[in-house]
């Protein structure tokens, strides 16, 4: 039975407090098994016999829109792709170690060249951007509060939601349940 790692968006942001376990309880409600929370920022790691993870970001998304009264856009990953996620290195040492902050944004589907080209013309000293299928990667070196750019800034360029997690998150989820070392180190 395949394993996903489900990304939700402001899921705890703007007055709204959900507590995982009541988020645990709303993905097994939808039948999904081997229900996990992951740290409080949204991270549901569940099983699911279906191998349609559209149709399942969907189906999540309905179910919490109506059980919580907003939407929560959904990104979900399988094993196999988490794991290529933490193994990717898009970015020299160099610029790893001269980080403040490393993130990973997750979109729905792949990212165009169209937005691509518009997050490139976003690298300055203080923030570099590296595309690679439905992931982007942001190095930002200062605190991102001192960076031009943002998920709202992401979002109009994608035309779409998107939701970033920070790469001690991904790392930390891969260590625990991924069997395989990660690679992407800073």
């Amino acid at each position: 039975m395949p394993r996903y790692f489900a990304f939700l968006r402001a899921i705890n942001v703007g007055g709204h407090n959900v507590k995982m376990d009541h988020l645990r309880e709303l993905f097994k409600s939808l039948k999904f098994t081997s229900v996990e929370t992951f740290i409080a920022s949204g991270n549901v790691i569940f099983d699911s016999r279906s191998r349609n993870s559209k149709a399942l970001e969907s189906r999540i998304e309905e179910h919490l829109c109506a059980a919580l009264g907003y939407e929560v856009a959904t990104f979900l990953r399988t094993d196999d792709e988490l794991t290529e996620i933490s193994h990717y290195k898009p970015f020299t040492d160099s610029v790893l170690k001269s980080a403040v902050a490393i993130n990973i944004g997750f979109v729905r589907d792949a990212i165009s060249d169209e937005v691509e080209r518009a997050l490139a013309m976003l690298n300055s000293e203080i923030d570099q951007f590296h595309t690679h299928k439905r992931e982007v990667y942001w190095v930002s070196r200062m605190r991102q509060s001192e960076s031009k750019f943002s998920n709202a800034v992401f979002e109009r360029l994608l035309k779409g939601k998107a939701t970033f997690r920070g790469l001690n998150t991904i790392t930390r989820l891969a260590t625990k349940y991924l069997t395989q070392n990660t690679g992407f180190r800073k």
